[in-house]
């Protein structure tokens, strides 16, 4: 199956009325600013992990500990994302200086890019880059149109000599883009892509995912906690806000996601066998959802924005491993629905108060099957 899900693809059940779910403000929470993550910890497996047990029951562990928190037979499911140098500064003709953050392609060298200063970059005008390393190295782009949906522009870029792809070109320009929260790392940017990164076309990381060393994932697997990768491509349908005050008027924008065939077989193997699937970050839950809309879990390849709040219907995913999310946010949301809203805020309170390390550099919630909202709400 491939083809693109619309924002209609939504199954929710007929949830008990909670009309606070729905409310925006519902989802805020004061977090101290120095609870948030500057540099990622280092060896990463040695970031704090909260673990909800049941729906009312929680420990603090070390993401080191998840080969005993896990069972044999449980399968995780990784995105092998990796994110791409997305973040361009340059200059438009007359010397204007311009910041460029890519966001997906639309055609070969063509871009949606978020840019500032937005108001001076019309249709037609053109934006040289140079490698800051290399100064014989250039890029340019020109304007072609702005985009409605997000407010960016469309890019056409053209390769100038030394460089034989936009890939290759981007590599030398462009600069790995960390959160806007992020404001004083000193982290290389290898440390913004999980260990299991193969394919370019994010620009931003799947953070969960940040956590894992290969010596973590190769004991995992002598305890036959085995693993399965998909892709999404997390783009600004992850990280832009949620925007109306009813958040089921909010729509997502599109991200690209691949869910292999042979992903799928092993989702199905490890169901049929009764074990559990735990999803290793909301991109990769949503991912799995989107492909199970239709007709069943199926392989899927196209965009998807769907959009998972209090009231879906998981098909797919028994168990998250998650970061900690900003104030609403959908991802704050998506784990809302499996855990419930007032649930996870008491979670989130608590970890501030345990001085837990919050956003993409931050530590870790592990939510097992057993706490999800439905084990405790019939």
């Amino acid at each position: 199956m491939s083809g693109k899900l619309t924002a209609s693809d939504r199954s929710l059940t007929s949830a008990p009325d909670a009309s606070s779910d729905y409310d925006l403000a519902a989802y805020h929470f004061e977090l101290p600013a120095e609870r948030i993550a500057q540099n990622p910890v280092t060896p990463r497996d040695e970031s704090r992990l909260l673990v909800v047990e049941s729906t009312q029951r929680h420990r603090h562990c070390i993401f080191r500990d998840l080969p005993q928190l896990l069972r044999p037979g449980d399968l995780l499911v990784l995105n092998d994302t990796r994110v791409i140098p997305a973040r361009l500064y340059g200059h438009k003709v007359g010397g204007t200086m311009v910041e460029v953050l890519l966001l997906e392609p639309r055609s070969p060298d063509c871009w949606l890019a978020l840019v500032k200063p937005g108001k001076r970059l019309p249709p037609g005008t053109l934006i040289k880059f140079t490698a800051a390393h290399d100064p014989g190295l250039h890029l340019q782009a020109t304007v072609l149109e702005r985009d409605a949906a997000t407010g960016g522009r469309i890019l056409q870029f053209q390769l100038q000599s030394g460089n034989d792809s936009l890939a290759a070109a981007l590599a030398a320009v462009g600069q790995v883009p960390l959160p806007p929260y992020i404001t004083a790392s000193q982290a290389d940017p290898e440390q913004y892509q999980t260990v299991y990164a193969q394919r370019p076309g994010a620009v931003a990381a799947p953070t969960a995912g940040l956590h894992f060393t290969p010596e973590l994932l190769s004991q995992l697997t002598h305890q036959g906690i085995e693993q399965t990768c998909l892709t999404l491509h997390v783009g600004v349908g992850t990280f832009r806000p949620v925007n109306t005050e009813d958040i089921r008027n909010h729509t997502l924008h599109g991200e690209w996601v691949e869910v292999p065939a042979p992903t799928v077989e092993k989702i199905q193997q490890t169901q049929a066998r009764g074990d559990r699937v735990i999803a290793v970050g909301t991109t990769v839950a949503r991912a799995l959802e989107a492909a199970a809309q239709v007709n069943g879990l199926q392989p899927f390849c196209g965009k998807t924005n769907l959009y998972i709040y209090p009231g879906y219907q998981w098909q797919v995913v028994d168990g998250l491993i998650t970061n900690f999310h900003l104030p609403g946010s959908s991802l704050l949301m998506l784990v809302s629905a499996l855990i419930g809203r007032q649930r996870l805020l008491d979670l989130y309170q608590g970890a501030i108060d345990q001085n837990y390390r919050f956003y993409s550099f931050g530590d870790a919630m592990l939510v097992l099957p057993e706490a999800r909202w439905e084990s405790g709400h019939p």
